[in-house]
């Protein structure tokens, strides 16, 4: 180790120092200078860097790590949600009686009252409808989200207070559900169908970039644009809270990058931020302008663009994920995509020709397919490049699909609380959805990443809890369904590389972050236990004391 100049601005001392670097696995202390990582050694070697202004952080013999870079999740809406009703966990119509009464009684003025996190099961075998919530709460207009955020179930009130009581057209994938009275029954499958709803709750700014993927008309006054920064502000403390330094949105507008532009000129921001565009099936290819736009205006190691988001299906557990095969459960149908498959194939064409990157939402084996066929036809178009476009979810995929992300350079964007059991999901619905037959290529994680394929983590929040260390134990602990089906979990240092390592090169940026070396981002988190020494079943007790981004203390115990 060789340093000279100005002494360290921080040094990160008495720590089991975990670089995620084979060619420099450990050491005991860390340098960090102007935002950069100086240099990583011994303990006397570090403190030899501290000078009279240096900051000093103790690990007590903590795991010191990369931070975490979190590759699929919503900030904006992540952090509005923080305010909502928290219903995981609830079962039973008492124990939701009570849950949604309290929750509205301490909020006499609210407008809309929204509950996150409902199981679909929460009622048993039972599906819930507008009567069992008008039961509940008749007199003002609630909604609740199931955990995917794919699927609402409102009161009486809220879809008459929203225009949709009586059923609405919709495009493609999009669904009130109606009841045998010709109304709407309370289920609201997608975002066409549950927007009316939401839109009561005045959040509707919140939920543009995944919405509609346009900006605020009218635009917002400058409270509200103030109060916008503060929902901001209030997902990005969350993200440092829990040891995420990067972040890799997945849904977004020019509004969320100009919030993040203000407040990184206020304050600077605590973890660096990509926004993506968001392209929908009712826009027009022209409209990738835009795109281009705003991965020009914004391309810096803090805020950045030039990702398109797409969503080619919905989920598995209101049969709106696009199958190859018909549902285990509903032998006639497959599901009915967002895009036809010469629809993706030309979008993804035009998206790959601007040189910009690509990520698309498909669950279904069908939509996986469909997506990696868009790409191949990208690459017959365009010529081979070093372009990265990635799959979200692959919650079920085909043998012959396998091979092709590899073959492509495809990544796979994979979330380990998702599978049903290995976290917070229950069984049911979704592997009866699944069915037997398909359980072995369901969230194949190791599978995908034997057949060659970069496979980065997330957790997608909020539709799990953004706790990496939550995903990594989730990863490790993970069963098979059924006994001969393949084991599709990871080790600890594949699951800690799968958060750090790869979330960087899933964003072009390996040779800047994601390991711990001289020259590299100051991005790590000082941990409360030596992660490589506890067991499995413990890793939730072990909790970020200290995140730090850009050289910055962003949390700290």
């Amino acid at each position: 180790m060789s340093v000279t100049g100005a002494g360290a601005d921080l040094i990160v001392i008495n720590g089991r120092v975990q670089t995620m670097d084979d060619d420099n696995p450990a050491a005991e202390a860390i340098a960090i200078r102007d935002g950069a990582i100086i240099a990583i050694g011994s303990r006397a070697a570090i403190e030899a860097l501290k000078g009279p202004a240096t900051k000093v952080i103790d690990a007590k013999g903590g795991s010191v790590i990369p931070g975490f870079i979190e590759a699929h999740m919503h900030l904006f809406s992540g952090g509005a949600e923080l305010a909502h009703l928290q219903l995981g966990g609830i079962h039973g119509f008492e124990a939701l009686q009570k849950a949604i009464r309290d929750y509205a009684s301490t909020r006499p003025e609210a407008k809309m009252l929204v509950g996150q996190g409902v199981d679909y099961t929460v009622l048993g075998d039972e599906r819930v409808t507008r009567h069992h919530l008008d039961a509940i709460l008749p007199d003002r207009p609630f909604c609740m989200a199931a955990p995917d955020h794919h699927t609402m179930w409102a009161n009486t009130r809220a879809l008459e207070m929203a225009g949709i009581l009586q059923g609405r057209t919709l495009g493609p994938g999009n669904e009130i559900v109606m009841g045998d009275d010709g109304l709407a029954a309370g289920e609201l499958r997608e975002g066409e169908a549950f927007g009316p709803v939401l839109d009561l709750a005045g959040e509707s700014r919140v939920r543009l970039g995944l919405s509609t993927g346009g900006e605020p008309d009218p635009m917002p006054s400058a409270a509200e644009r103030a109060a916008d920064r503060d929902i901001m502000r209030r997902g990005l403390a969350w993200c440092a809270r829990h040891g995420i330094t990067s972040i890799q949105n997945m849904d977004g507008n020019l509004y969320q990058l100009e919030l993040l532009s203000e407040i990184e000129a206020e304050e600077g921001l605590p973890c660096r931020v990509k926004i993506p565009f968001h392209y929908k099936n009712f826009m027009t290819i022209d409209m990738l302008e835009k795109a281009s736009v705003m991965a020009e205006r914004y391309d810096n190691e803090w805020l950045s663009s030039g990702m398109v988001k797409v969503f080619y299906d919905g989920v598995l557990d209101s049969w709106t994920a696009v199958m190859v095969e018909p549902y285990a459960d509903r032998p006639d149908w497959v599901g009915e995509p967002l895009f036809t498959p010469q629809q993706f194939i030309d979008l993804a064409v035009a998206i790959d020709k601007r040189g910009l990157q690509i990520a698309v939402h498909s669950i279904g084996d069908g939509a996986v397919r469909a997506v990696l066929d868009g790409y191949q036809a990208a690459q017959k178009a365009n010529g081979k490049r070093d372009s990265r476009h990635r799959v979200e979810h692959i919650e079920v995929t085909t043998a012959a699909d396998v091979p092709r992300f590899a073959e492509l350079g495809v990544i796979a964007s994979m979330q380990p609380p998702h599978p049903p059991g290995a976290m917070d999901f229950p069984l049911e619905p979704t592997v009866s959805r699944i069915g037997p037959a398909r359980w072995p290529l369901s969230y194949a994680w190791r599978t995908l990443k034997s057949a060659g394929a970069h496979v980065v983590f997330a957790s997608d929040w909020p539709v799990s809890p953004i706790d990496p260390i939550l995903g990594i134990q989730a990863a490790l602990l993970r069963k098979p369904w059924a006994e001969g089906d393949p084991d599709q979990s990871f080790s600890l240092q594949e699951a800690l590389a799968a958060y750090t390592v790869e979330g960087a090169y899933a964003e072009f940026a390996e040779h800047r972050k994601g390991v711990l070396n001289p020259g590299y981002m100051a991005d790590l988190v000082v941990l409360s236990a030596d992660i490589e020494k506890t067991a499995p079943a413990d890793l939730h007790k072990v909790r970020p004391v200290t995140t730090v981004c850009g050289g910055k203390v962003t949390y700290q115990v």
